[in-house]
């Protein structure tokens, strides 16, 4: 994709095999597909192959389902609710600082297992009204379902589901296994009683099933929304706190300028409150460059479902559109040294005049991510306590490289020694 963006510009055809793909890297033209003209896109490649694992939930569906589903979920993130949880959020990120700590002195350990712990747990506590420690495991399958996702598109399904192929029967094992986590967390949930009156996420999801008349129609879509809840609900804060906690290594002054606001807001003991967020200031412009450098959804797949015309530029029916938050976050045209780190480029001095669809950490249009608000008071309150008690390095001569997937990841994982900070 950067090749492409940089070789040919703004607007790209690439032939696939079979398909064409429709490459757009400019603003103007993320607005036009995402929002202005969203009626004529439905999801695209990539997210086409994960309904295997994924079936018709949030993420994937479309049309009238999709509005019925995101209407059903919405108040579970409304303003007021995620400000009640954020007493949620701040114990679960000073559990992960104090297991990090427990570490100090004895030896690498792997950091986005760690955070990907952190992020199940507020999921769990915050949206399900669950405690998901019992699923350790939950992790690892949404990495097996994943990879056989990214293997279908990238060959374009060209070799039969039913080819007992080791992948093909890792993916099988691991669906098998989050269907099951679903259903117990259903079943829990709706053995505690007090589902009507429950405003969290699974009680929401449960009550709307109940409309369908057929059993196995309730089952399967209270499964595909728990289980891309699951993902979506965790993977992308894990994805954004992993590549956050990668470059304040690298940026030893953004470290210590964290650790001073972290101090001076929060002091040497408090947990963060809701209302510290606004006061948190540096540490969000960081997690906002970090998303900007490395986006948690890092393409936006869409396929054409009638003739469109993007800023000039010609799409048939049926085209593969792609936008790509990954390379719109690096155009030179609306970046100044784009590949540097510089959390201050998105002070408000400093952000305006820029074009709004230029940076995309959460999609935009009417797809927008549901729970963005959660996962930045997440990635907020992670920072600050982790800079204000530990520095965490990355162990050296380790290589960290992006892994495209649904999210962008950090490929084998994010190896680092702890150290108490004096």
């Amino acid at each position: 994709m950067m090749r492409a963006a940089a070789g040919y510009g703004d607007a790209v055809r690439i032939p696939l095999g079979p398909k064409t793909l429709y490459v757009f890297n400019h603003p103007d033209h993320a607005k036009h597909v995402l929002t202005d003209n969203a009626a004529n896109y439905r999801k695209g490649i990539g997210l086409t192959q994960a309904k295997r694992a994924l079936g018709d939930g949030l993420l994937t569906s479309e049309g009238e389902l999709w509005r019925r589903q995101r209407k059903v979920v919405q108040p579970a993130f409304h303003h007021g609710r995620i400000a009640r949880q954020a007493p949620v959020v701040a114990e679960e990120a000073a559990g992960l600082v104090a297991r990090l700590r427990a570490h100090a002195g004895r030896g690498p350990v792997d950091l986005t297992r760690e955070l990907t712990g952190l992020t199940l747990g507020v999921l769990g506590r915050s949206l399900l009204d669950s405690d998901l420690g019992a699923f350790s495991d939950l992790g690892h399958a949404f990495e097996v379902v994943q990879d056989q996702a990214m293997f279908e598109m990238v060959t374009m399904s060209a070799v039969p589901t039913w080819v007992p192929l080791p992948g093909q029967l890792r993916f099988r094992r691991a669906r098998a296994r989050l269907q099951q986590v679903v259903g117990q967390l259903a079943r829990d949930r709706t053995a505690r009683g007090g589902i009507v009156e429950g405003d969290d996420a699974l009680s929401r999801l449960v009550v709307s099933v109940r409309e369908e008349a057929r059993p196995r129609t309730r089952e399967r879509r209270l499964r595909d929304e728990l289980i891309t809840l699951l993902l979506a609900g965790h993977e992308t804060t894990a994805s954004t706190l992993g590549w956050t906690c990668y470059l304040i290594d690298r940026h030893p002054e953004v470290r210590e300028r964290l650790r001073g606001e972290a101090l001076d807001v929060l002091g040497e003991h408090r947990l963060p409150e809701y209302g510290d967020l606004v006061r948190l200031r540096f540490t969000a412009l960081a997690v906002e460059e970090a998303m900007r450098l490395y986006p948690p959804v890092w393409i936006l797949p869409r396929q054409a479902l009638a003739d469109d015309e993007v800023c000039g530029h010609r799409v048939p029916a049926g085209a593969d559109v792609l936008i790509c938050p990954y390379t719109l976050h690096r155009h030179p045209g609306f970046w100044e040294a784009p590949e540097q780190f510089l959390p201050e480029r998105f002070a408000p001095e400093h952000r305006a005049g820029r074009p709004r669809y230029a940076h995309l950490p959460f999609g935009a249009g009417p797809r927008v991510c549901v729970g963005s608000s959660l996962g930045m008071m997440e990635a907020v309150f992670t920072v600050a306590l982790l800079c204000r008690e530990l520095r965490l390095e990355k162990l050296p001569g380790y290589q960290v490289r992006p892994e495209p997937k649904l999210s962008l990841g950090l490929r084998g994982g994010l190896p680092v020694t702890v150290h108490r900070v004096p």
